[in-house]
């Protein structure tokens, strides 16, 4: 059954900092991390990210063709060599009910289909007289990732076979599945996302159905809220200005799909150490400034808030910015989030969003951001924004008070944003 959420998902995802590689110390470590540091302001989510069935896994590159794990019915199972709670077919139960110890959430990522390996020795489908050649769609494979061909779910063992990894998963007790090869493989394989998501429904357990990799088909929309509850709106982001950019574009077109369950997913948070399986002293390039314009603008759109970095690394600014407090109510309360303006102004490419406080009848969200590579002091008229002359209010992220009269003024640095929570001045 789909998860029923007040807020897009916030945790910890492990693929920035370890890609395929991640081992359950880690994974542990980072969960502690996250129930004594992240848990109040609403990080809840632990996912181990992409091969958690591959003995040789050891960075974000794949091994192609790779020997992996899974069980006499086809159903990939987490190694021991890395996942040592795993042993005697324990899957990740026992990770999971760790980390549910700890008031978090456990998630996985899955590959779209059935694993090869299983196709080749024709394993039977748990529960079924089927066997995994009858439930593969052998032509249906992934441009990126040799593990897996497509299922066939037009009949009874594609079906079968979906039904008892979601089972499998329910009784590991899995939160959290991220579905990787589907989200922009519309409309080819169109009925395998919806029956996987049927199988995710039925299994008996509460997940969130996370769909990847973008970008996602925006004549598709209506689709992906249906099915699923996140699904990606870019390829893989990562710590560059360009791919942050780019991501303003994507904003406008995405933010009005964010819904009740449903949230468009601006990807990863590529902040602290990242990429940690290359060299432990790699560390975001982003800079400060445009950490803060990534933060507020997926705080306004609701995008998901899933860290990429290995947490326990994390540097008090880092901690500071990622929890703060204006941010988090932002990105649980703004509804009808949009651009009101992308203009030169003076030379300088300046970006306004707007959004409604659901928590609150009269107040409304206001973030500026300069996409400039200078400094540039930013005047924006209070009527073009479609706020009364007179406002007063705070700056999210300092919490400091403000108050403007017809205009608002401010100076940016490159990159940066600034947002703030005002309402009308009442006399």
């Amino acid at each position: 059954m789909k998860n029923k959420m007040i807020y897009a998902p916030r945790g910890w995802n492990s693929w920035d900092c370890y890609g395929a590689a991640v081992t359950e110390e880690i994974v542990r470590k980072n969960a502690d991390y996250m129930a004594k540091n992240l848990k109040e302001a609403g990080y809840e989510y632990i996912v181990v990210d992409i091969q958690w069935y591959e003995p040789l896994a050891d960075s974000n590159e794949y091994h192609p063709f790779a020997d992996v794990c899974m069980d006499q019915y086809g159903r990939l199972m987490p190694v021991e060599n890395r996942f040592p709670s795993a042993a005697g077919g324990k899957g990740f139960e026992e990770l999971a009910d760790y980390v549910h110890s700890l008031g978090l959430k456990f998630g996985i990522h899955i590959m779209r289909g059935i694993p090869r390996q299983a196709v080749s020795h024709n394993t039977p489908v748990y529960g079924t007289e089927k066997t995994a050649r009858e439930a593969a769609k052998t032509n249906s494979i992934c441009a990126w990732n040799t593990d897996m061909y497509g299922v066939d779910t037009d009949n009874e063992a594609g079906k079968a076979y979906y039904d008892s990894i979601f089972s499998m998963y329910a009784k590991w007790g899995v939160d959290f599945i991220k579905c990787d090869d589907i989200c922009r493989e519309l409309p080819k394989e169109e009925s395998e996302l919806i029956a996987l998501s049927q199988s995710l429904q039925n299994c008996g357990r509460e997940m969130v159905l996370s769909l990847s990799p973008g970008p996602a088909l925006l004549e598709k929309a209506e689709l992906y809220k249906e099915v699923s509850n996140m699904w990606r709106i870019t390829d893989d982001f990562w710590d560059s200005w360009q791919a942050l950019y780019q991501m303003f574009e994507r904003a406008e077109k995405w933010s009005i799909h964010a819904g009740k369950n449903h949230f468009p997913d601006a990807d990863m948070l590529p902040v602290g150490a990242i990429r940690q399986c290359y060299n432990p002293d790699n560390t975001t390039k982003f800079t400060k400034e445009e950490q803060v314009t990534m933060m507020l603008l997926w705080s306004v759109i609701r995008s998901p808030l899933m860290i990429g970095s290995e947490l326990t690394k994390l540097d008090d600014w880092t901690l500071q910015l990622l929890t703060n407090k204006g941010l988090m109510d932002m990105h649980q309360n703004a509804r009808h989030a949009h651009q009101i303006f992308r203009k030169h102004m003076d030379g300088h490419e300046i970006v306004l969003w707007s959004a409604v406080n659901s928590a609150s009848n009269n107040e409304q969200y206001v973030i500026l951001f300069n996409l400039s590579d200078d400094t540039c002091n930013i005047t924006v008229d209070l009527e073009e924004a479609e706020l009364e002359e007179h406002i007063i209010g705070n700056e999210i992220l300092t919490g400091n008070r403000v108050e403007f009269v017809n205009k608002i003024n401010v100076e940016l640095r490159a990159h940066e944003g600034v947002g703030y929570l005002v309402k009308k001045l009442m006399f």
